[in-house]
């Protein structure tokens, strides 16, 4: 079953976004009878992936949508349950990689929810109305503010170690001690009691913010959010933008959007993804940004990219390497870079939503389990933002020849950083102290591929005698190795230098969470997630290693 990444507000099945000037409501509401596919049903707002694909939808819908909003507040539609996480029916029946790349997914979103906050301006309260429990809670903590109801009976919880013999896989016990600073055994007495922990306790050990009566939860939140929404002005006279769905024309194994063409070769276990650079006549001013609209090359060909990729991740699991490829004009590139980043810093809403969208895309492409390798040819542009793609290749491969260009634009300083904070410049030189600022020296500019190779943006510099096959035999070696080796290789490699709490979300989703969700005491005939729901209780191997 393929999964699908389109959704819209009208058509959504899971939650309910409503707006009341500056305080957007999004209303958890899943519907038992509308899981991703048959099999199980989606009790007690419990999620699977089709849920966590409208509430992507959603917070890009704020963002883009509707600038006056400046808090939302993020709730459920049922009495005594706000969440109960992922639904573990789903989980067993679902296979590792879809299990993996689900959890991956999922704390993407969350942390497009915490960008919401620090990158847009737009304050997020969790107002718990009931129990909220595994990646429900893991929702929660992804906002600023937790407010739990008072009633005696609602709690906090992370269960997945006690009941499912797995780990709180989208960031749970991460965010507690780096992001909420719980105390370390306050976290571990939490993380091991599946029950949880309710009301003032919940405060006392920084799992919620604050813990509000049942008769006056409503009205407290409405006054919270209200408060948080005038601390943080909208922009004045600023019009939304409906965003337009994106479905690709398929032909065979051809997905081509407008912008970004995937080509999928799945008997080499391989696929080209080529992405077509803006036109001369791309808008420069602020003003003709928002009048181009969805239709903007900054816009469009990112939220293409964006969907390539999760095509790649989701749908096509034995694709093991993609080749890169680039076609434009690399001064109309840096153009279009240069004017996007004079529209943010001076303050313009939809030209920093637009970047901070393309940095997202940038870091869905890092978190990716494929190996990519660009192909730097006659007539490609790796210029600002697609330097970007290549800086966050495993290899670049460029043809030395004069119609090979790259460039640099002031995006590539820090604009568009990695999940740990760094420009993908900073990770690349690392170990090199003044690289990055010559390749930043170069910005505005345009320059052949030999250029590029002295500055150290180039892995393998080949003439024509020797590109082709140069890059066929590369190919065809790295698909003949080990994917489950490829994955743990490039995951330690891509992100050099010092971690923060998303780098280690991703680092561990990626290391330990594989790794759990394929033993015995998880999955194994008698292990607890195969037992969660039967009368037998599970069996562990207790050695630990």
């Amino acid at each position: 079953m393929r999964v699908s990444f389109e959704a819209d507000p009208s058509g959504y099945h899971h939650w309910n976004l409503a707006f009341d000037g500056p305080v957007a409501t999004l209303t958890m509401k899943v519907d038992e009878q509308h899981p991703m596919k048959p099999g199980y049903a989606l009790k007690l707002n419990s999620y699977d992936f089709s849920v966590d694909v409208e509430l992507a939808d959603a917070i890009s819908r704020v963002r883009f949508g509707h600038p006056e909003v400046r808090c939302l507040v993020v709730t459920s539609a049922f009495d005594r349950i706000f969440c109960a996480g992922a639904n573990i029916y789903m989980l067993g029946g679902s296979s590792h990689p879809f299990k993996v790349n689900f959890c991956k997914y999922t704390n993407e979103t969350r942390i497009s929810l915490e960008d919401l906050a620090h990158g847009s301006g737009v304050h997020t309260i969790a107002a718990l109305n009931g129990t909220a429990s595994g990646g429900g809670y893991e929702l929660a903590i992804a906002c600023e503010e937790i407010l739990l109801v008072d009633d005696g009976n609602s709690a906090v919880s992370l269960p997945e170690v006690p009941l499912l013999g797995v780990l709180p896989g989208t960031g749970g016990l991460t965010r507690l001690v780096d992001k909420r600073k719980v105390r370390r055994d306050f976290a571990d007495v939490f993380s091991t009691i599946a029950e949880g922990v309710k009301g003032k306790r919940a405060k006392q050990m920084r799992l919620v913010d604050d813990v509000i009566p049942k008769g006056s939860f409503a009205k407290e939140v409405a006054a919270r959010a209200k408060a948080r929404a005038e601390a943080s002005p909208a922009p004045s006279g600023a019009v939304g933008l409906e965003l337009v769905p994106l479905s690709p024309e398929v032909s065979g194994d051809v997905f081509a959007w407008r912008h970004v063409t995937l080509t999928l070769e799945r008997e080499d276990r391989a696929a080209t993804l080529e992405l077509r650079g803006p036109s001369k006549d791309e808008p420069v001013s602020a003003a003709d940004m928002r009048a181009r609209g969805n239709d903007l090359w900054a816009l469009r060909a990112w939220r293409e990219l964006d969907r390539a990729l999760l095509e790649l991740r989701m749908n096509e699991p034995t694709i093991g390497i993609v080749r890169v490829k680039t076609v434009g004009d690399a001064d109309a590139l840096i153009r279009v870079d240069e004017a996007l980043a004079s529209a943010k810093a001076s303050g313009d809403w939809f030209a920093r939503e637009v970047v901070l969208h393309m940095a997202r895309v940038l870091r869905r492409f890092d978190a990716t389990a494929k190996s990519f390798f660009v192909l730097a040819e006659a007539g490609s542009a790796f210029a600002g933002s697609f330097l970007e793609l290549s800086l966050a290749s495993d290899r670049t491969y460029a043809l030395e020849d004069s119609k090979v260009r790259f460039g640099v634009s002031s995006l590539n300083g820090g604009a568009l950083p990695m999940s740990h904070g760094l420009s993908r410049l900073a990770v690349r030189f690392y170990g090199e102290p003044g690289a990055a600022a010559r390749v930043l020296a170069e910005c505005g500019k345009s320059f052949d591929a030999v250029r590029a190779d002295a500055l150290g943006l180039v892995t393998f510099l080949l003439d024509d005698i020797d590109f082709e096959d140069e890059v066929r035999v590369a190919v065809e070696e790295r698909a003949s190795l080990s994917p489950d080796a490829l994955t743990g290789m490039e995951a330690s490699l891509r992100f050099a230098g010092p971690e923060n709490c998303d780098s280690k979300i991703f680092g561990r989703l990626t290391a330990w969470q594989n790794w759990i969700f394929q033993r015995p005491n998880a999955v194994g005939e008698k292990g607890a997630l195969t037992c969660y729901g039967k009368p037998q209780r599970p069996q562990f191997d207790y050695r630990r290693t």
